[in-house]
């Protein structure tokens, strides 16, 4: 068993927002005793091609938030996404709220600041953030008391945050038909991932785990729920007692064979910077374009 109380006779009420775009799920988690929430993993939109960001998806979110009456206490990053936008400040600004992400933004930081060429005036300390959680550290949504966990190697900052019998575990894993994020990014690592991956399998086999991301492999419905016991018997990847040598054999191999996310150089931009667009030397919001560097 994990070394943190797991309060598996709290379960959160749980509504999810699913981005066509991106594929990404967002969460709106709620306090059942209490009208506080969070906000997990949400989406700003962004036409790429025409440099143009709308706020759709957030605006939903918000919407939702407001319609049942609630309070929200945190907006949480389970890690610096490469795939999709942060809405982070535009939700903070319409309800509040804490944005929190893991310590180990830093690392990110300081690796994507200097593909990105970001001068001294981009600070490298996570300051951008609200809260910084380390390993195990815990916070409270309303009566409820959620605990954050180290699992790095798709990216060194990775967290998931288990909250109740609930666990949203960003990109350390996906449903069992899909099995794992790649870990070929700068600072990601198989082996890492792999055991990071066993961290999340030592929950409680009932604990359910939250999707930030579903492809709908083989042609099936988006789906984004399943629980640890469903994963350690059936991912694809993982599950039935893989070994780590295994792992690590099949991700690097696969990675190797992956293009880069679409969105990814937009994404490392703006969610290093806790969703906050860059700007130029006249205060414009502007994105670079590294060359030869990803």
């Amino acid at each position: 068993m994990p070394p943190f109380p797991i309060h598996m006779d709290v379960t959160p009420e749980v509504e999810a927002f699913f981005d066509g775009a991106t594929n990404t799920i967002s969460y709106v988690v709620r306090d059942p005793a209490s009208s506080a929430c969070a906000v997990i993993d949400s989406v700003m939109d962004i036409d790429y091609a025409a440099g143009r960001i709308t706020y759709d998806h957030a605006d939903a979110m918000i919407a939702y938030i407001r319609a049942q009456n609630l309070t929200l206490d945190w907006i949480i990053e389970t890690h610096v996404h490469a795939d999709h936008l942060s809405a982070a400040p535009y939700i903070q600004a319409a309800l509040g709220g804490k944005i929190g992400t893991g310590d180990k933004i830093m690392v990110v930081q300081d690796t994507f600041g200097k593909i990105f060429n970001e001068g001294t005036e981009f600070e490298r300390d996570g300051s951008q953030f609200d809260a910084l959680f380390s390993d195990g550290d815990t916070y409270q949504i309303g009566n409820m008391e959620a605990v954050a966990l180290a699992t790095p190697g798709h990216t060194p900052a990775c967290m998931v945050h288990v909250i109740g019998n609930a666990a949203f575990v960003g990109d350390t894993l996906f449903m069992p038909d899909g099995g794992s994020a790649r870990a070929d990014f700068p600072g990601g690592d198989a082996g890492t991932l792999y055991d990071s991956i066993q961290k999340v399998l030592a929950l409680p086999d009932a604990m359910r785990l939250f999707m930030c991301h579903d492809y709908g492999p083989n042609g099936r419905d988006i789906q984004w729920e399943t629980t640890v016991s469903e994963e350690k018997a059936h991912n694809i990847h993982v599950g039935g007692g893989k070994t780590k040598a295994d792992f690590v054999k099949f991700r690097t191999e696969r990675d190797a064979t992956l293009a880069m996310p679409r969105l990814i150089i937009p994404s490392l931009q703006v969610n290093m910077r806790a969703g906050e667009i860059p700007t130029d030397d006249n205060g414009n919001p502007m994105l670079k374009v590294p060359i030869n560097s990803l």
